[in-house]
């Protein structure tokens, strides 16, 4: 089942990164008075009741708009009306109705999507609302008032939010293939991947970095075995305004992320690795998912004998949060190793789904206790009781001990590598759940 996402629209400045700050309950969003501010659309995971949901917040929309970046903030909001399950519409209540507000209700009506109509800035109920009332004039359904400054009113908005998730996000029955998301920055390869492992043209493929415009589901035969791509979008790129696009391919990477069981992040041998790539993969290991590094154009690139090994420690270093991923050498234009890239899909899904006995683990965490004294405070030393896995995708161990706060994180990661050394979990980041029980 993958998670429903909400996508936060409106004008400029009618407080959508308050809200969305709100909520996600830290400052994600910059909130500032200048119209288009919020030039990247940022994420976050948000639990409501028994829902666990992503939220998407977007730039303004200014719907006549000729300027470049603006127009630019405009498709990007109409990339995460298309891409959401429900649409937040917030509307500003000391503005009063505008124009802008109308025309943005008419794009989202053709959306076909449940639209939620929010009336920000009522700080008082008594005092503004008559002016709510206003807002029926929009025709899409009934105002809800919320101050997103001073979190009034949040609770029923989200209790109208929810009640609009679909049955389970997926829909129909639960498709058992496995599911691989190829994400990068706009323009390394991603559709020529496709293009060369299905044989045929399935997606646009230019020199321009952005001709995917959306996430587009392949199925691949492999050996007899069925799989499913999902290509995510690059962007269009206009003139100079490259990095402003580059922050907006982030919400397409998330939703396809969130329906992927591997994650291959595509790396341009020509470009080498960036910080971008950093936050693209940031986005799967977050959510621990399995992950391997394709670096693709290797074909163009004049190699000597440590040329491959340098790479890879330039990989290692951007990406040092995690040493688990593999990484492979491609060309999407030759065909290079891209049997080898489903070979190493197979490993990495065999480890996300490996499963340890308890008695097994066990013996290996002792080992690792007594090679490595626990850490110590105050002449209080931390006791690890036992192990036990509790799930897969990602592998998840819960850790028994004495004390929470003496399990210091350079001391899981030790456990998490000797765990490595004896299971291997190539390809798939480890979860650890540390909890207290009295000692007998």
């Amino acid at each position: 089942m993958r998670k429903a996402v909400v996508a936060i629209v409106g004008r400029p400045n009618v407080g959508k990164s308050t809200l969305f700050n709100a909520l996600a309950g830290e400052n994600i969003s910059i909130v500032k008075d200048t119209p288009g501010v919020t030039r990247d659309r940022i994420y976050a995971d948000i639990a409501w009741l028994n829902h666990n949901f992503t939220m998407i917040d977007t730039g303004g929309i200014e719907p006549d708009s000729s300027d470049l970046i603006l127009s630019q903030m405009r498709e990007q909001a109409q990339i995460a009306i298309d891409t959401a399950d429900v649409i937040l519409f917030l509307v500003d209540v000391r503005q009063g109705l505008q124009d802008a507000d109308s025309k943005v209700a008419d794009m989202l009506r053709r959306s076909h999507k449940p639209v939620i109509l929010v009336v920000n800035k009522v700080d008082s109920f008594q005092k503004y609302m008559a002016d709510v009332y206003e807002f029926y004039n929009l025709g899409i359904g009934d105002p809800i008032p919320v101050s997103a400054a001073s979190r009034l009113g949040i609770g029923d908005m989200l209790d109208e939010v929810v009640a609009h998730f679909p049955e389970h996000a997926d829909g129909g029955e639960e498709d058992d293939r496995p599911k691989i998301a190829i994400v990068g920055k706009p323009n390394v390869g991603k559709s020529s991947i496709i293009n060369r492992l299905t044989g045929n043209n399935r997606v646009i493929v230019s020199d321009m970095a952005g001709t995917t415009r959306d996430a587009i589901d392949t199925d691949i035969c492999w050996n007899g075995k069925e799989y499913v791509f999902i290509d995510t979008a690059g962007l269009r790129r206009k003139n100079k305004i490259k990095e402003e696009l580059e922050r907006y391919s982030i919400i397409r990477t998330v939703t396809a992320v969130e329906r992927a069981d591997v994650v291959v992040v595509v790396i341009d041998a020509m470009e080498g690795v960036t910080e971008q790539d950093a936050k693209i993969a940031g986005i799967a290991h977050e959510r621990g998912k399995g992950i391997v590094i394709a670096v693709n154009k290797w074909d163009a690139i004049e190699k000597n004998d440590k040329t491959i090994y340098e790479f890879t420690r330039r990989v290692r270093e951007v990406l040092s949060f995690m040493p688990y991923a593999e990484i492979v050498f491609i060309s999407a234009e030759t065909g290079q190793r891209l049997p080898k890239l489903f070979e190493i899909i197979d490993m990495v899904i065999e480890n996300q789904t490996l499963r340890i006995q308890t008695g097994v683990l066990n013996e290996i965490i002792m080992e690792a206790v007594a090679i490595q004294q626990p850490p110590s405070d105050r002449g209080r030393r931390l006791k690890i009781f036992y192990v036990t896995q509790v799930s897969v995708k990602p592998p998840t161990f819960v850790v028994f001990v004495n004390d929470k706060e003496l399990m210091h994180f350079s001391y899981t990661r030790y456990l998490e590598n000797r765990i490595r050394d004896a299971f291997g979990f190539k390809g798939t980041s480890l979860k650890f759940i540390i909890r207290e029980r009295k000692e007998q």
